[in-house]
């Protein structure tokens, strides 16, 4: 059997964890052979292949970040015009099933090759963890891990200066990253795009802070954050050629509030791409490999236009429908008790 792989979206800690499971399982299971497409969908659309061999190099990419293949977005209607010339590139090359690597956007693409007549099988990738379907996706954890050290280190230059440190981390549509790295790292609010905020609270939370005595506070702002509507005026980001909305920094914008109302010092900290990129955590190579291993056996017994997931401690295979039907939010419920540890 002649498997493909590519990676695509946004890079992320895991992805080179994942294409060295597919070749090793492919090779060392069932001595098949794979191909790495480069740059995401662009490559697979343009033809521009390699061919993964398992062997010391494939070996050594486990403790690398980002992908050796090289990732990319491609508009969807221009990868919906190209699928004659996938199928074409796909049977010149003698490819027998393809494996993608990706988020809600890649997953969806999936399915539409999927639904035209390509073997696909799936694996899910975002270190925002909001794949639907799955318990977590490799990339979160080290995400999670960068974002709580950051803030970590943010306790203790925040209560030097009698400050208040905001920290805005990744999450356009979804809080988990904020949550758990909110939770971990011991901040006094956490701010997440599922549930709208007041900023009269936040003001308060903190005044409540320096009256009380305390010296500092830490606040996790999610980018994809917003108001509750009327509370406070924000700036209107622009929409990119995929949809995406512009961010225009609701970090500073709540600092600028803070600042004003409260009188103490604010300080905001935009981690941005620093929690994509480096080393995976052991977590997210040890589901990253698990991943791969299980999307190369699904391929090999045709279990196609499905995606891999993790079920508890178990990976399964779940239809590609279900991953991309919606997106994974944070339940009000875990949102309601986070705020327990607010103040």
């Amino acid at each position: 059997m002649r498997l493909a792989t590519l990676t695509s979206g946004g890079d992320c800690p895991g992805l080179n964890a994942v294409i060295r499971s597919i070749v090793r399982t492919a090779s060392s299971e069932y001595g098949s052979t794979v191909v790495g497409y480069q740059d995401g969908w662009v490559g697979l659309l343009e033809d521009r292949r390699v061919d993964l061999y398992d062997d010391e190099e494939i070996d050594r990419i486990l403790l690398r970040g980002g992908t050796i293949l090289g990732t990319g977005r491609l508009h969807p209607d221009n990868f919906k015009a190209g699928i004659d010339r996938i199928k074409e590139n796909l049977a010149d090359a003698g490819i027998d099933a393809l494996i993608p690597i990706g988020g809600e956007g890649t997953l969806k693409g999936a399915k539409f090759l999927s639904d035209n007549g390509i073997p696909v099988v799936g694996v899910p990738k975002t270190i925002d963890n909001d794949v639907n379907g799955t318990d977590y996706t490799f990339g979160f954890d080290t995400a999670v891990s960068v974002a709580t050290d950051a803030i970590d280190r943010l306790h203790t230059t925040a209560e030097s200066h009698d400050r208040v440190m905001i920290v805005e981390v990744m999450g356009r549509h979804v809080g988990w990253i904020a949550l758990h790295a909110g939770m971990a790292g011991g901040a006094h609010y956490t701010v997440i795009p599922e549930v709208p905020f007041d900023i009269n609270d936040i003001v308060k939370a903190m005044q409540r802070r320096f009256q009380m005595g305390e010296k500092y506070g830490i606040i996790v702002v999610a980018e994809g954050a917003l108001p509750k509507e009327g509370t406070m005026q924000v700036e209107e980001g622009e929409v990119d050629q995929f949809g995406h909305k512009t961010f225009t920094g609701m970090g500073q914008q709540i600092a600028n509030e803070i600042k004003r109302r409260v009188g103490q010092d604010v300080r905001t900290t935009v981690l941005g791409h620093i929690q994509r990129g480096g080393t995976p955590t052991a977590y997210d190579r040890v589901l990253a490999t698990r991943y791969g291993a299980t999307a190369a056996m699904a391929a090999h017994t045709g279990q196609f236009g499905t995606c891999v997931a993790l079920h508890g401690e178990d990976i399964s295979v779940i239809p590609l429908e279900e991953a991309v039907g919606k997106l994974k939010t944070v339940p009000l419920r875990r949102y309601e008790r986070a705020q327990a540890m607010f103040g």
